[in-house]
Order: C-alpha cells, then sequence, then structure tokens
C-alpha cells in the first residue's frame, strides 16, 4: 500500500557564521582544563547491558547444546562422549569459547549495540570461527568428534542467538523511545551543520543518542527555537559542556570552521574520561560496504565506492527475483483466486485493478493490484484533493471513502500487493526497491529521480521502517539510500521485516 507524507522542508537560509582561524600551535585551554571521569551513571546502563547480552548467550548456547544432545543421542544415553570426553565436559568447552568469540568478534562492544547489522554480523563471524576451531583442533589431535552434535549445535546456536539478539534489540528500542539507556550527546560545529546533525540523530529514536547541548564555532550564536537545543558555548568551551551536562558522548559535525586542530586537542582533553568522540563527516547515507578508509600520511581518507546498478549482483538479484515470484505465484495462487472471488462479490467492477506506473529509468508499467476501490474512484480524486493530508508526490486521506470494507482488509493485510508478483516475473517491478508512483516522470526531479536508477519494490526500506510516522522527507531518504546502498542480504532483511509487519497487520 502506497504511503504519503508531509513535504521536505529545509533549513533557514545561511548566513555567513564567524569565522575562526586558528593556527595549530596556538595554545588551546582545551588541552589544558581536566576532565573529571563520566559520571557512574553514565555508562551503567551499557554494563548491565552488556551483562544481560551475555547472559542471553549462553542461555542461547546452552539450549543448542542440549538440544544437539537430544537429537543426536537421545534423551536415554546418559553416559555418551564427545570427542572422546563426556559430553557436558565438551558442551562446556565450545560453549566457553564461543562466548570469546562472540567478544573477540566485537558483538558486545557498546558501539553496534541497538542499531545496524555489525552485531549481527559479529554473532555470525563468531559462530563460523567456532566451527572452524573444532574442525581444525579435530583434525591436528585426531579427535572423534561426534559430526551429528556439531552438524546440530552450531546452526541451532546460531539462529538462537540472533533471535535473542533481535529480542534484546527490540526491548533496548521500546526502552529508549521512553527515554532510558540513552547516550547524552555535545554537539560540535557551527549552527547550521549543527541544526543538520541533531535532525539527523533525532530521525533515529533507536540509536538512542539525546542531544543535550551545542557549543557553536560562533559562540554568540543561537540555535532556532525548534530546534530545542541549549547554547553551551564554542570550542573552547567543550570540556566544560561534557562537564556541566554530564554528557558521555562528543559529536563534532562536519564544519568548516571545526578544523582538524580542534578535533585533535578535544580528543586529547577527552583521553581518559569515559566520553566518546564521534566525528560526522560530510558524506551521509553511505552504507559502510561502499567506505574504505585510506591512511595517508596520517590523515584518514575515506574512499567512497561508486553504487552498483549493473554487474553481476544485479544479475543475480533479478533471478532471485524472478524464482520467487514464481514460487509465490503458484503458492498462492489459491488465496489469490479466493481474493478475487471475494472482491468481485464485495463490489461492482473488475478483481484486479490495473494503474499506469514509473518504473526504472521513467518507463511506464501496469502495475496489478487488487481492487480495493469502487470503480468511480479515480473519478472523485478531484473532489477530495482537499481533503489530501498528505503532500510532495503523494496522495494519502486517512479514513478515504473510496475504499470498500474489503478493501480496508486487504490494505492492512497487504494482499492486495500479491498480484504484483506478476510484475516482478515480467521484469516491471522487483520484490524489493522503492514504491513505484503514480505519477508523471516530470514530477521526478532533482535528486528525487535517483529512484528510478533502480527497479520500484513490491516492498521497501520506507515501507519496513514506520512508514506511517514518516515524513516525505524521510521516506525519500531512505528510498535513496536503498537505491545508493542495496544488496541481496538487505533485500532478505526487508523482506523478513515485511513479513513481520504483515503478521501484525500493519501492511507494507
Amino acid at each position: 500500500m502506497d504511503v504519503e507524507g508531509p513535504s521536505e522542508t529545509a533549513l533557514p537560509p545561511r548566513s555567513d557564521p564567524l569565522r575562526r582561524r586558528r593556527s595549530d600551535h596556538e595554545a588551546e585551554p582545551l588541552a589544558s582544563v581536566p576532565v573529571a571521569p563520566s559520571s557512574p551513571t553514565s555508562h551503567t546502563w551499557q554494563r548491565s547491558y552488556v551483562t544481560g547480552l551475555v547472559i542471553l548467550d549462553f542461555v542461547a548456547i546452552a539450549v543448542a547444546m542440549v538440544l544437539a544432545y537430544a537429537v543426536r543421542f537421545g534423551s536415554s544415553d546418559r553416559g555418551a562422549l564427545v570427542g572422546g570426553r563426556p559430553a557436558f565436559a565438551t558442551a562446556t568447552v565450545i560453549t566457553a569459547v564461543w562466548l570469546f568469540m562472540l567478544a573477540y568478534a566485537g558483538s558486545y562492544d557498546p558501539q553496534v549495540l541497538g542499531v545496524g547489522s555489525d552485531e549481527f554480523k559479529g554473532i555470525t563471524f563468531a559462530t563460523l570461527r567456532v566451527f572452524a576451531t573444532i574442525a581444525v583442533i579435530s583434525y591436528v589431535f585426531k579427535l572423534e568428534v561426534a559430526r551429528g552434535f556439531v552438524a546440530v549445535a552450531i546452526p541451532a546456536g546460531l539462529v538462537l542467538l540472533l533471535v535473542a539478539r533481535r529480542i534484546a534489540r527490540q526491548w533496548l528500542h521500546v526502552q529508549r523511545r521512553r527515554g532510558r539507556f540513552q547516550h547524552r550527546v555535545i554537539v560540535v560545529g557551527d549552527r547550521w551543520r549543527v541544526a543538520e546533525l541533531v535532525a539527523q540523530l533525532r530521525r533515529e529514536p533507536n540509536a538512542g543518542f539525546a542531544v543535550v547541548g551545542a557549543c557553536l564555532t560562533d559562540a554568540d550564536a543561537q540555535m532556532r527555537d525548534s530546534d530545542h537545543v541549549p547554547v553551551l558555548g564554542g570550542l573552547g568551551s567543550v570540556i566544560e559542556a561534557v562537564r556541566t551536562t554530564g554528557a558521555d558522548t562528543v559529536a563534532i559535525s562536519a564544519s568548516p570552521d571545526v578544523h582538524s586542530g580542534d578535533v585533535r586537542r578535544i580528543s586529547w582533553a577527552l583521553e581518559g574520561s569515559g566520553v566518546d568522540l564521534i566525528v560526522a563527516p560530510a558524506v551521509t547515507d553511505v552504507a559502510g560496504p561502499r567506505i574504505t578508509i585510506r591512511p595517508v600520511a596520517g590523515l584518514p581518507l575515506l574512499h567512497v565506492e561508486e553504487p552498483e546498478f549493473t554487474g553481476v549482483r544485479r544479475f543475480l538479484k533479478g533471478g532471485i527475483d524472478r524464482v520467487c515470484a514464481v514460487a509465490g505465484l503458484v503458492v498462492l495462487s489459491p488465496l489469490l483466486l479466493v481474493l478475487a472471488v471475494l472482491v468481485r462479490l464485495g463490489s461492482p467492477g473488475p478483481a484486479f485493478f490495473r494503474q499506469t506506473r514509473i518504473g526504472r529509468n521513467g518507463r511506464e508499467f501496469q502495475c496489478l493490484k487488487l481492487r480495493t476501490m469502487y470503480v468511480d474512484a479515480e473519478a472523485r480524486l478531484g473532489e477530495l484533493a482537499a481533503a489530501n493530508e498528505g503532500d510532495g508526490l503523494l496522495f494519502k486521506i486517512k479514513d478515504d471513502p473510496r475504499i470498500t470494507r474489503l478493501g480496508r482488509f486487504l490494505r492492512r493485510s497487504s494482499f492486495d500487493e500479491l498480484p504484483q508478483l506478476w510484475n516482478v516475473v515480467r521484469g516491471d517491478m522487483s520484490l524489493v526497491g522503492p514504491r513505484p508512483l503514480a505519477v508523471k516522470d516530470e514530477a521526478f526531479e532533482g535528486h528525487i529521480r535517483r529512484r528510478l536508477l533502480v527497479r520500484p519494490g513490491i516492498t521497501g526500506l520506507w515501507q519496513v521502517s514506520g512508514r506511517e510516522d514518516q515524513s516525505w522527507e524521510d521516506a525519500v531518504r531512505l528510498d535513496l539510500y536503498y537505491v545508493e546502498n542495496w544488496s541481496i542480504a538487505l533485500d532478505f532483511l526487508i523482506l523478513a521485516r515485511t513479513v513481520l509487519h504483515v503478521l501484525r497487520g500493519s501492511g507494507v
């Protein structure tokens, strides 16, 4: 189901802030101001959360070991040997090695907890290392490890670990939306870059960054009232602001008025304080796999790879799309037939609705859906224009009178989108991508036109990211992020989240 949101907003016109040109050799008060270690409460939640994760991982691995033992030896065999030793002893060693590998892979690092995929990647890599370690030790020392036991324990443990971490992350997100378990952040830079960075941090409340103040390059400048960020001084006041607010993070924006010497002095002053330092690059909305750090003469240079719009991975994506779409049509054909009959019985008109949409490179195609509106819906569009609650390129009315009773169920369950599997088979669409819009090709102006570089999708990153709460600006940002950083792994993640949305009845 297509979703609409408010139009993109922009910051007020920029004025020239006071520029501070300073030699790297000038004395800087930051270096002489001692920073008290962060308060005991600033990292207490991190320690408690990590401790909970360790316990959760231990339970998940222990359950996998018990399951593997039961499958391999049966519940009645109490004296089975694994690796020539009692099963309990071997399972204990494997569990200890597994937990060590999880820590070594960085799956408990505070920087990866709560957001991104690095936490789950760490768990996967740690599990693979455990399997490799068992294989190498068995070969070198000629141990007869029960292959059936390992074949069950490792995959089962991986699945249980990932599920447990997902549940823990969901719990953490709930706590952060309630204002708990957050990082207290001081943002540094000129007022415009600070406002942009604050807005970006607030777009993702699950990351847990609560901005408690700003230090501006022009200490006399003020933030807008709508930013709700107190100004605590200039560059020379960063450490004092940290001490006053109890902040545990300093975020430096990509401001031309903050020079490398400023960043260096702030980092020196924060050493040993337990306060994290984050530097926001000028390059935004670029995924990690496309960025490589290349140090040159002590200068960390960011090398940004081009987005991939052709090549083997694109060919593979298209193949996966068509195979899955054909399989989906075969499996879901009885359901589609029943729904089509119900649509015909529910209101006069055809079961399927065809609408011209804009696809890849601006090519028009006929998008299929189960009809959810009365047949005169298009004719009534003009009279409802004044009631449009959306903006941008999309149209939205919360209680649209053109939608049938069955249509509301179809939209809420996303069953109305199932016929688009045929569009995927035809090559008009992909399983995952930006939603196709029913607007003229000319409407895609400026950076929004980059949505057309890939095939539109039945579901997408925007649809699984809380679509009802997303503004038009956020919708465009999420779509463009997918276009720039798509991957097959991301596609599977979006499909998995789509299934969860459908099961919860929130649609896609």
